[in-house]
Formats: structure tokens, sequence, C-alpha cells
């Protein structure tokens, strides 16, 4: 799905096999494909893990015109993976696209991108200009959405709204139940899924879904992109079997830690709870990661060695999430500002007992109404933090932390 060299134009793709999957989509139609979807166990590949094959059939069940939405608006610290596929082989993600709209009855499909990512827009634009002219868009309206640099802009509803022409501010429901609305009013039943589930979607079409199992995990099947980064000695972004352990990724494909050092922990971007040492065996799976208490995210690892204070990687991966919150729900507002004003305060030695206690209260109250999943992702992290790294909050509040890195503000 990754290839090394980047694909040049239509005919090499083709030359690659490019176009079987539409091909034989056609043949199948929109019910074969979905089966065959489902029946592969593709998973969406944006964090949440949701079965592809089972959104799709939702979709099919509600009310025509349809539409299919490409989220490219990749932001997730740590994560260059959709950005890499887009620029190495965005024939592939089209194609996806274009299988998917078939399968559902769309239309119409978007590309929601952000407006900085300018080499993937043209690679895009270039692609989809090619395969139109080679009738491989299915007729599709296919248009590309350029949006704001915001984190909020990846959360499927908030990027709904932007292709409306409004911010990307979360809605209470999800796509299923309020999809893309026209200016007339017409509101279209709407499948979203991320650069990388769509451009999984060819090979399963052309080579069906047992070919698809037959690497990967029975609840995680088929590969995945990873992006390692943060102290080891090479990051990078790879292609690997699901289950593969995540050790592998980081000695294997990272080449180990820099200057020799040890790993101390390592973040699954900002929304899931951080792993310790001990825990850098787990397979890289839905399942696996779940069962620790923590998540697959989408793929991004951010890996820090024995030098680092979990306290600072609380607070700056903190300050993150409530520069991104929109402030639509207080409770995720005011509960992220509370923890990356809490944690600095801890790392910075200001703080006390009572006031980690306050900090732990917001828990379970910074979910409270939650329209996206922000919320939930500071609790994780906080949680990870406070009690997965207790020592190093005691050492903070002790004046004992051997010191901070600085480290930068994720981007």
């Amino acid at each position: 799905m990754l290839p090394q060299a980047p694909i040049s134009n239509l005919d090499a793709y083709r030359a690659s096999g490019g176009g079987a999957g539409l091909e034989r989509a056609r043949q199948l139609g929109g019910p074969g494909v979905i089966e065959e979807v489902r029946r592969s166990g593709l998973r969406g590949r944006g964090g949440a893990g949701f079965p592809t094959g089972i959104k799709w059939r939702g979709a099919v069940t509600g009310p025509e015109p349809r539409a299919v939405v490409c989220n490219a608006a990749e932001g997730e610290p740590g994560t260059l993976k959709d950005r890499t596929i887009l620029s190495r082989d965005p024939y592939r993600v089209l194609e996806g696209i274009a299988i998917a709209a078939l399968a559902v009855g769309a239309s119409s499909a978007y590309v929601g991108i952000k407006a900085r990512f300018q080499e993937q827009i043209d690679r895009v634009e270039k692609a989809a200009a090619e395969m139109g002219q080679a009738g491989l868009l299915e007729n599709l309206d296919l248009r590309l959405v350029d949006g704001p640099d915001d984190y909020l802009f990846g959360v499927e509803t908030a990027m709904l709204e932007v292709i409306q022409g409004n911010d990307p501010l979360p809605r209470l429901v999800p796509p299923y139940i309020q999809g893309l609305i026209g200016r007339d009013g017409t509101e279209f039943a709407t499948v979203v899924n991320n650069v990388e589930t769509l451009a999984n979607v060819p090979g399963i079409i052309s080579n069906g879904a047992d070919w698809y199992r037959s690497v990967g995990t029975e609840r995680s099947p088929g590969t995945m992109v990873f992006t390692v980064t943060g102290d080891v000695r090479t990051p990078t972004i790879t292609e690997l079997a699901l289950g593969t352990p995540l050790s592998f990724l980081i000695y294997g494909e990272g080449g180990g830690m820099a200057d020799g050092r040890n790993p101390k922990l390592a973040v699954s971007g900002v929304s899931n709870r951080p792993l310790t040492a001990a825990e850098l065996d787990t397979p890289l799976s839905f399942e696996a990661l779940e069962a620790i208490g923590s998540g697959l995210g989408s793929g991004g690892f951010l890996v820090y060695d024995d030098r680092t204070c979990a306290v600072e990687v609380g607070a700056v991966l903190s300050d993150f999430l409530q520069r991104g919150s929109c402030g639509q729900c207080p409770p995720c507002k005011l509960g992220t500002t509370a923890f990356a004003r809490g944690f600095h305060r801890i790392m910075d030695g200001q703080s006390s007992l009572e006031e980690v206690e306050e900090l732990t209260a917001w828990i379970s109250r910074v979910t409270d109404a939650n329209r996206c999943g922000l919320g939930a992702g500071q609790r994780e992290l906080a949680t990870g933090i406070l009690v997965n790294f207790a020592g190093d909050v005691a050492a903070c509040l002790a004046g004992t932390c051997p010191g901070h890195r600085g480290l930068p503000f994720p981007t």
C-alpha cells in the first residue's frame, strides 16, 4: 500500500495494478463491495478503528443523495502517514474513494485537507485530473476542500461543517445521523473515512477479503502505516503487519534509542494512555493495546528516553489539547486548561498534594457533554501520567526531579 518511490503518473499506477479494484467493484455491485469490505475486517485507520464495512452498510440505509468524504486533515502529533500516502500514491486513495462511492451509491465526494498541505493538494489535484479524464472516478463530483490548521478539523463532524463553509466545530450527532447538508437544505447520507482506510480498499476488492486477512490478527487484519519519532535514532514512516510488537517499530524500524539510552514512555498521539517501558512489547493491534488500557490511535508514536520527565510530556501535550479545544463544551475547555496549568505547576515545583488531588478530580469531569473525543483523549493522557508515572509526579513535588528538557510543542 505504501510504495517505496512515488507513483509519478496514471500510467505508472496502472502498470502496478491500479484500477483493478474499481473494475472488480463494478462487477460486484454496491452490495457485493460492501460485503467484501465487511468480510475483510478492515477497520478505520483514523484512530477509532470502527469496521469500515459496517459503516458503509449503515450509509445505504439512509436517504439519497449520498456523499463520501475523505478525511485528509491529519493533525495528530507525531503522525505523518496520510500525507506520505498522498505524496507517494494519491491514485490509490482516489480509487478507494471511487469504490466507496460506487458501494454506497454516492454521486459526490470530498477530500478535506489542511490548506498548508500544499504538496499533497497538488498531487491529489493532478491525479484527480488524470483519473477523471480516464473515466476512473465514476462520474463523481469530486472536490478538494482546504481547511484551517486546527486539530478539530480532523474530527469528522467538524470536517462536514468546514465543507459546508463553517468553522471546524464538532456537531452533537455523528455523520450517520446527520450528514452533509446542501445549500438548498438537501441532506446527504455521508460516509467519512480517512486517507489510509480508503487506500486499503482497492487491494481488498481486487484481491479479495481472504488475501487481506492473510496478515495481521483476527480482530486487526491487514497492515498499517506507522510513524515513530521522538528520541529514536531514525524517525521513520513504515508499513507493518498489525500484531507486530511495538518494540520492533522502535528498534527494528526506528533504530532504537539515540545515544544508547533506554526508552521510558511512548505516546500514541495525544488521545491514549502513555505506555511504560515495560509495555513496549505489546502487539500493535487494536485489541492488544485496548487490553492494557491504551489505544492504537492513528499509528503515530512519540517515544521518549530515560532523560524525560513524564510530567513535562503531560504538560506539553495538554497544552496542545487546551489550544485545540474549541470551547463548545465548557468541561472540555476548562478541564484541558486545568491540566495544562496543573502539569506546568507540578513540573515547576509550585504545586502541592492538594492541587494534584484537585487536578485528578478533573479526570472524571473533562468528558462531560463532549461533542468529540478531545476531552476523552485528555482524560486518558492525564490518567496515564498521574497513575503510571506517579514517581515522576512525586519527584517534581519533592524538588528531586532530575530536570526538564524543553520538549517542543507537538506539530
